[in-house]
């Protein structure tokens, strides 16, 4: 920057304010110090700079959920929030580290803050990223902690959407299939017991299951072995998990939506392929993402973000 000021016949602090595009220098002294610096072959040293500010314009997203051969990162959970999040980073001139969990706790990278995809079995992962002392934000359900800033979709409500369309369809007896440790799923719940209530259904049982395809299968190959009783409707957590009570409800000579009526959550693109199509309760993952990432770095700006709730909407299909 010495040798640009002096053959520019400008201060050092002037050329240091044209090469990052500062206002107060003019366009015309901006472009001709970066056509000097082009010149001599001169470039910013990014990790230099970042080392100054004390800032790494990096991000870590971390997602809390172990993939597996039925619950694929390829889903929408969560790569259309990755979609929204990376967007809105770059758009900023911000890099994005993306890791999962156990990774985050071995080797935490060097980030500005941190974006947590799900909040863990009774919020475990949001207090292992609180630890850390980064500013974050977390996708999940809104719990009213004015410690977090969360973004999330309306569980409450997309509970008793399902509930409402699964009475509107003359379904008296109903069960919910999903695993309420997790407080978006506890939610979903809230909302659909409470439609059932107000509308004097029954709700015959709850059954325990991972967000697989798989977990919904055994989870109702399970319960229709045993003695539960007569049920005429299921509300899924997860479309995956919807699709495996259809498959096991199926196997069983059931007919959906015939005998039983099956309702999931999420809007999965593999819902409308399934046979028969999935209803669902969509969410707007890419909004999402794009919220998500507005306000880490509006808490990494010095900024005070507020927590928001996305609106959910009934899918209807085959189910």
């Amino acid at each position: 920057m010495e040798d640009l000021a002096r053959e520019a016949g400008v201060s050092k602090i002037t050329v240091s304010r044209a090469l990052s595009g500062h206002p107060l220098v003019k366009e015309a002294t901006r472009a001709r110090i970066r056509d000097l610096a082009e010149r001599h072959g001169y470039r910013i040293n990014v990790a230099a700079r970042n080392l100054r500010q004390q800032r790494t314009r990096t991000i870590a997203v971390v997602i809390e959920m172990t993939p597996s051969h039925d619950r694929s990162m390829s889903e929408p959970y969560p790569l259309s929030l990755l979609g929204g999040i990376m967007q809105e980073l770059t758009s900023s001139a911000y890099n994005m580290v993306l890791t999962t969990m156990p990774l985050f706790v071995a080797s935490p990278p060097a980030v500005d803050g941190v974006i947590l995809l799900g909040q863990g079995v009774r919020e475990d992962a949001v207090e292992i990223v609180q630890r850390t002392g980064l500013p974050y934000v977390i996708w999940g359900s809104v719990d009213g902690n004015e410690d977090h800033i969360t973004v999330g979709s309306d569980n409450v409500q997309g509970g008793r959407i399902a509930a409402e369309h699964l009475l509107f369809h003359g379904r008296k007896r109903f069960v919910f299939v999903g695993d309420g440790t997790h407080l978006e799923i506890a939610d979903r719940f809230l909302g659909f017991r409470e439609s059932i209530e107000q509308n004097s259904g029954v709700l015959v049982t709850t059954v325990s299951s991972p967000f697989t395809r798989e977990g919904g299968y055994s989870g109702l190959a399970g319960l229709l072995a045993g003695e539960v009783g007569t049920f005429d409707a299921v509300f899924a957590a997860s479309d995956g998990i919807a699709m495996g009570v259809v498959d096991a409800l199926v196997d069983a000579g059931l007919n959906v939506p015939e005998d039983i009526s099956v309702i999931g959550f999420d809007d999965a693109p593999g819902a409308a392929l399934f046979t028969p199509a999935i209803t669902s309760i969509g969410q707007n993952w890419d909004r999402g993402g794009t919220l998500l990432a507005q306000k880490i770095l509006a808490l990494t700006s010095g900024g005070k973000p507020v927590s928001e709730t996305m609106p959910v909407q009934l899918k209807p299909r085959s189910t």
